[in-house]
Parts: C-alpha cells; structure tokens; sequence
C-alpha cells in the first residue's frame, strides 16, 4: 500500500478547504469605510447632590452614634427643604479606623474612628440645589461630595446624535470616494452608539464645613451627549 507524505496530505486538505471558501464567498464589492463621532446639547432637567455627615470618635460605636445623630437632623431639615418634589436615598455608609503613623517609625496606633453616612437627594427643581446645599450644612452635614446636573431621559438626545453621526460619517466616505474617482453603488452597513452624556458635574469635597450665611450660588449648564457611528458604501469605477 502506497503511504501518501504527511506534508502532501495537508497540503491537499489546506487546498480543498481554501476552494470550498471561496466557492461559498464569492469575493466582496469593494467598499469605503467612514466614522464620525456629534454631540448634541441639552438644558438639564434635574440635579443630584450627594450630601454627607462625617464624625470622628475614639470608639466606633460613639463615632457611628455621634453620625447617627447629625445624620437624623440633616435628613429632616432636606425633606423640610425638598417636600415631594424630590428624593433622599443612603448611597455609602462606613465605619473605618483611624491609624497615628509615629515619625521614628514602627507601628501604626490606633487614634480613632471615622463613620460616614453619604444621601443622595434627586430633584427635578433646579433652583433647589443652591437652599438644599444651605439646609444640609445648617443641620450638621460636613460633606457635598458631588453635583450633578442630567437629563431624565437621554432618548431623544443620543437620537439625535447618533443621527448626526450618521450623517457625518457618511459625508466622510462620500468625499473619500469622490477623490478616488469611485461611484457610491450603496450604503452596506451602518454601526453607532451612544458614547454616554458629559455633564457638568462638581466634586465640592468638604466645602459645606465653610459655608457661612451667604446662599450657596449654583448654575446649571447644558449636558453634552455624545455618539458615534461608522457608515460603509459600496463603491464601483
């Protein structure tokens, strides 16, 4: 019995793989290939501040009373301040300790505690932002991590930049095809998506342990949604 080479048999079954490729794809149109990235502004239309108590002690269990405490009267005076034309959920609470790190070195020693209670409070009334900041730090609150103006419902906006994506991308492969002497035959394909908003968002960290009598000034500005998109055209000579 004749013995067919190793390489001789792969090389048949690479041959035989190749042709049955090629018979089941025939070779694609030439294309041109676009992308392009719009962004569409938009008013806010409701704000979020998440303001926070932090309390330090020499036990945990008195830094997390002592919190306890803040927090309660913080909670009320924002609802006072809110009513029904927001909300107040907890986002973070911790309880962590405190280590003295001595200058000569060695061992850290414990110094204390530190209970954190974090709310966030959402609301459709802009105007709000400035007198719930007030509120909060009135009745104890030390913190107002973060500031942030968005829209409700992102829909129309993104839609609207995925559109002109699109429209821009494929200005782009037409152009491209024109220099080259092609004519556009189709669109074969068009993908994009929503890149997510860029709002005007502040970290105003521990700020509200300085605010004084002065109301808190605060600006909305607009929230940039963003989208991107990649148009392909069939072109010929």
């Amino acid at each position: 019995m004749n013995c067919v080479p190793v390489n001789l048999l792969l090389a048949l079954l690479l041959a035989g793989a190749a042709a049955a490729q090629t018979a089941a794809n025939p070779a694609l149109p030439p294309v041109v290939r676009a992308g392009a990235d719009a962004a569409v502004s938009a008013e806010p239309d409701q704000v979020s501040l998440d303001i926070g108590v932090v309390t330090q002690a020499s036990t945990a269990e008195a830094a997390a009373g002592q919190n306890a405490r803040q927090l309660e009267a913080v909670q009320a005076e924002l609802r006072r301040a809110l009513g029904s034309r927001g909300e107040i959920k907890t986002v973070a609470y911790s309880v962590a300790p405190n280590y003295r790190h001595p200058r000569e070195g060695g061992q850290p020693v414990l110094a204390g505690y530190t209970a954190t209670n974090l709310l966030r409070v959402r609301t459709g009334e802009l105007s709000l932002a400035g007198p719930l900041i007030d509120a909060a730090t009135k009745a104890g609150a030390n913190r107002i991590h973060r500031l942030d103006f968005s829209l409700k419902d992102e829909t129309a906006a993104e839609a609207q930049a995925l559109a002109e994506a699109a429209l821009k991308a494929r200005t782009k492969a037409e152009a491209m095809a024109k220099a080259l002497g092609l004519r556009v035959v189709r669109v074969v394909s068009v993908e994009g998506g929503g890149q997510g908003p860029i709002r005007p968002m502040r970290d105003m960290g521990l700020l509200a342990a300085e605010a004084g009598p002065v109301p808190t000034p605060v600006t909305p500005g607009p929230v940039e949604v963003r989208a991107s998109a990649t148009v392909t055209l069939e072109v010929s000579q």
